[in-house]
């Protein structure tokens, strides 16, 4: 209750905010118009205009008042070069419209472009063209300098904290999916049947597939975020020892993208499981109990590095020493689980039967993907923005931060099982599809 009162007091409040910023921007460019000796007697343009331009962050009003003045500049020039020529008529109209929707289509107007043909159509009907023409233009000057104007006296802070709180929200929603496959693997009532399964794995794709629309949403706040801080006077100015704006986005970003590659993995985790529900026999990787309590096992671990994985993200980029090693640790442990996953799920040779190799490397393809795709570089170096930090050593199967180096031989050990299946399944899957 306490919280839906807080959340319609601050709706209310932003509401109210937006409506005085657009009013008062509206009424300074109309006061602005009637002071200047060449507009008209009524510039309702000038506020018409400076509502139009007026946006939510400083530099999407700076590329609105540009496209508002081009536009209108643009159809109040075809509309006074036709009306030297001829007369006004409807063949005369649908030239001019058409000539000006041409303009605008050539300079790349977007929303902007039908500004064009209404500038012009009005223009080319007035008695006085050129008074008419000028009194235009000059309106829409001093709309568009009101708008950039509003935009710079009452620009908000950088919007980070809210692309901070979706991100967030995004690594509980995949960390979730991850538990919930977790528990109906290791369910001890479905012990032997794998047609139980058939329903929880295709409920996980389901999900699976919904966290597409989640990354797209977090996407546009990111964006929104970045905007947010182009050319934002707040954010060009930063206290010392503070993190500039521009690397808390590009870091946001590379957590994001690293969420993204986990989610799509996890949607071709739930298809092969699904895949091997419906299997009736033994070859079906999901049958065994023990396989089932691993896969568990491994899912449950990765569940926990992803949400250390997010309190990183919200960390950096000035970064955290103990939760990369806790990320790390965490890491360390289900790669563990995952080897010991491999040996169970390794076939076993049935004479004049498919190959087994296939599903069983599908799911474990995907385990160990999701496993390297929690890397502490996929933070630090988003989109190429380097971020001076502690240098990890790497091991030779991937980009996974390692917490000690003297721990490089006996990872190359637990990866041994890993690569072979791995490599044995790819053949069967390039033998099973070679035409005989």
């Amino acid at each position: 209750m306490l919280f839906a009162s807080l959340r319609r007091i601050r709706s209310t409040r932003s509401g109210f905010l937006y409506i005085s910023r657009l009013t008062a921007t509206a009424t300074f460019a109309y006061l602005l118009a009637l002071v200047i000796p060449a507009g008209t007697s009524r510039p309702v343009l000038a506020p018409l205009t400076a509502l139009l331009v007026l946006q939510a962050s400083l530099y999407q009003t700076i590329r609105s008042a540009m496209r508002k003045v081009l536009s209108v500049t643009a159809g109040v020039l075809v509309a006074v070069g036709v009306a030297e020529f001829i007369g006004f008529s409807w063949w005369q109209l649908a030239v001019v419209i058409a000539a000006a929707l041409g303009i605008g289509r050539a300079l790349r107007l977007g929303d902007d472009i039908l500004e064009v043909p209404i500038s012009a159509m009005l223009i080319f009907s007035s008695v006085g063209t050129h008074a008419a023409a000028t009194g235009r233009v000059v309106d829409t000057l001093v709309g568009a300098a009101a708008g950039l104007a509003g935009g710079l006296i009452f620009a908000g802070k950088p919007q980070v904290q809210p692309a901070r709180a979706a991100v967030c929200r995004l690594v509980g929603q995949v960390a979730g999916l991850l538990d919930r496959m977790a528990a109906d693997l290791a369910d001890e009532d479905r012990e032997g049947a794998s047609d139980d399964l058939t329903t929880e794995a295709a409920q996980w794709l389901a999900h699976a597939r919904t966290l597409r629309d989640d990354i797209e949403r977090v996407d546009d706040t990111l964006r929104e975020a970045a905007e947010s801080a182009r050319l934002n006077p707040r954010a060009l100015v930063t206290p010392s020892g503070a993190v500039p704006v521009t690397e808390t986005t590009v870091t946001l970003r590379g957590g994001l993208e690293a969420l993204e590659h986990a989610a799509l993995t996890l949607r071709g985790l739930a298809r092969s499981v699904l895949d091997s529900a419906g299997i009736q026999t033994e070859a079906s990787p999901v049958r065994d109990r023990e396989t089932r309590v691993q896969l568990a096992g491994v899912l449950a671990k990765l569940g926990e590095a992803i949400r250390t994985y997010g309190r990183l993200i919200q960390s950096t980029p000035a970064g955290s020493e103990p939760l990369e090693s806790e990320l790390a640790a965490e890491l360390d442990e289900a790669h563990r689980l995952q080897d010991e996953l491999a040996a169970l799920l390794k076939p076993q040779a049935r004479p004049d039967a498919p190959s087994e190799w296939p599903l069983r490397g599908e799911i474990l393809a995907h385990v160990d993907r999701l496993r390297t795709g929690l890397n502490v570089d996929t933070i630090h170096h988003g989109n190429g923005t380097t971020v001076p930090r502690r240098r990890r050593p790497r091991s030779s199967t991937g980009p996974m931060p390692i917490a000690r180096p003297s721990r490089l031989r006996g990872r190359d050990q637990l990866l041994r099982p890993t690569r072979q299946l791995l490599r044995k399944a790819s053949r069967s899957r390039s033998s099973a599809h070679r035409p005989r």
